[in-house]
């Protein structure tokens, strides 16, 4: 809410009220403070010292100042002064002083948040950058067997396994239990329609994916062909 105080031999004035102030508490309610954020409130902090030198220029023009008597010597109001407008200057004051102070206060919070989430942020990205680090120098376990042909539009193919991956898990099959194909077979037969978790070494890298066994238009449940790797 803004009320418009228009002075004599003056640009109307905005005055700010304490209803204006609630437009910060959204701030309070955030759960994270942005630096755009800590902008507009320090634009509003801006705004209102803006607005008190404006109300003090209005005294200084009336010649009283924020602590000048408003009455003469013999105690009636003083004639050479727009009292009205001194003591609505002097109010405004007042309660933008109270705003101002309020503010300052949120502004401080707001930054510290902003230091603390920025902090936090930070120090997320260089754990994540660690751990992706660790998983890059882990070295992959040898791979058992190897993709020659995989038909399109299988089982297979719709999974992502291309040829010449080569297989380090299949299921529950893995370098330390594979003694041959038929393992592979035992798995698929026993998860038709079931999605088992399968990796390979592709280009170096990891790739993992679900394959789910299934009747299809062609051969088998799988529609590729896979051989042993004999190291």
């Amino acid at each position: 809410m803004q009320l418009i105080l228009v002075c004599p031999l003056r640009l109307p004035v905005v005055l700010f009220t304490s209803l204006d102030m609630k437009m910060s508490e959204e701030y309070r309610e955030k759960s994270t403070i942005t630096a755009e954020d800590v902008q507009n409130l320090i634009k509003k902090k801006d705004e209102i010292e803006e607005q008190i030198k404006a109300y003090y220029d209005v005294l200084e023009d009336q010649g009283v100042g924020a602590e000048g008597p408003l009455v003469d010597i013999e105690g009636f109001p003083r004639a050479d002064l727009d009292l009205y407008q001194v003591r609505t200057a002097r109010n405004s004051i007042s309660c933008l002083q109270n705003d101002h102070t309020s503010l300052m206060l949120e502004i401080e919070e707001a930054l510290h948040q902003l230091h603390a989430h920025e902090r936090a942020k930070r120090e997320r990205d260089q754990q994540e950058a660690v751990e992706e680090g660790m998983e890059q120098e882990s070295p992959l376990p040898p791979a058992f067997a190897r993709v020659d042909h995989v038909t399109q539009g299988s089982p297979a193919s719709q999974a992502g396994l291309r040829v010449e991956d080569e297989i380090i898990e299949f299921g529950s099959v893995n370098p330390g239990n594979f003694q041959n194909l038929q393992n592979i077979a035992s798995v698929v037969q026993h998860s038709e329609g079931k999605a088992l978790s399968v990796a390979v070494v592709r280009n170096g890298q990891r790739v993992q994916m679900n394959l789910v066994p299934q009747r299809w238009s062609g051969r088998g449940l799988l529609g590729c062909n896979i051989q042993p790797l004999h190291r």
